[in-house]
């Protein structure tokens, strides 16, 4: 294959292909004699629209047929919503770049001018996040919490069509698409945490391709590594995926260190454990705080459902 050319996979939706033409466009301007282009793919997330996507089964549904066309040397690069990524390294591949997180919050789409607090008793509000779930059940258990699927342009229009009194969805999504005047209200952390690694991109390569790993470096993040890596320590320590409502946030303080806040929720909203740390160690933050959190009872949340 040609050096000089980068063959990038993505899924096909607006916001996918935003992300992956973000990305290719940094790599020209960091190496301006490269020539990229894109090559679309459909995957199970994608092609499964009628079923709540934590029902469908679990890891990769939006990463696996990305990751074998790189194991296959049919792509060189992977472009993925970090918070789409299983926890466990795919075999024979690696994360050669984070980037690109200018918010990691969730906002409320809604078809009046409603914040999550004046949303009218028994108000129907879209999502098939356990993660969101949860925190709108134990935030506000008098609305009708319903799921629904489709890409970010389609699950605004269901709400703006009246389908839905309002959607949670990522503010990152809905600004990287120029939908930010559907957002009637954004959700602060204490009220919705966002899931781990929510709002960055990850950029996949095999793990032996020294060339593409090193044209990669120039845009890794040191920054968004860090803290994404903290909060995916924490879900990965918990064993938690998708089923789980686990949500993880962190960002580096003014003294250089990654504090952190993370939460694991039953998924009725009735059981709830925050937990905070700060730290020098990425990895060892997350799992410690994996830990406070199963000493807290996290199991029992868990089981509780």
């Amino acid at each position: 294959m040609d050096e000089r050319t980068v063959i990038a996979g993505t899924r096909g939706s607006r916001l996918a292909l935003w992300q992956t033409q973000h990305v290719l466009q940094a790599l020209e301007r960091a190496w301006p004699r490269l020539v990229c282009r894109m090559q679309r793919f459909q995957t199970k997330g994608d092609k499964t629209l009628d079923v709540p996507l934590p029902q469908i089964g679990g890891k990769g549904l939006f990463t696996a047929e990305l990751e074998q066309a790189l194991r296959d040397k049919r792509i060189d690069v992977a472009v993925h919503s970090l918070k789409d990524l299983p926890t466990e390294t795919a075999s024979g591949l690696t994360l050669g770049a984070v980037l690109g997180r200018t918010t990691a919050h969730d906002a409320l789409v809604a078809r009046e001018p409603w914040t999550l607090d004046t949303l009218p008793v028994g108000a129907s509000v879209g999502t098939s996040s356990y993660r969101r779930t949860a925190q709108l059940r134990h935030r506000r258990p008098d609305l009708a919490v319903v799921p629904i699927r489709g890409n970010v342009d389609t699950r605004v229009r269901k709400v703006q069509s009246g389908s839905y009194d309002a959607a949670v969805m990522a503010a990152a999504g809905l600004e990287r698409l120029g939908l930010t005047e559907a957002i009637t209200a954004r959700l602060p952390f204490e009220v919705m945490l966002p899931a781990p690694g929510q709002g960055a991109l990850a950029v996949q390569c095999r793990a032996d391709d020294a060339h593409i790993l090193s044209l990669l470096a120039a845009l890794d993040d040191e920054e968004d590594r860090a803290t994404t890596t903290a909060e995916r320590a924490f879900l990965q320590a918990l064993g938690g995926g998708c089923a789980t409502p686990i949500a993880a946030y962190a960002r580096r303080d003014e003294d250089g260190l990654i504090e952190m806040e993370a939460l694991i929720a039953s998924l009725d909203g009735q059981m709830m454990i925050r937990v905070r740390g700060r730290g020098d160690d990425a990895r060892q933050l997350g799992e410690d705080l994996a830990r406070e959190a199963l000493h807290q009872g996290a199991e029992e949340v868990l089981a509780h459902g």
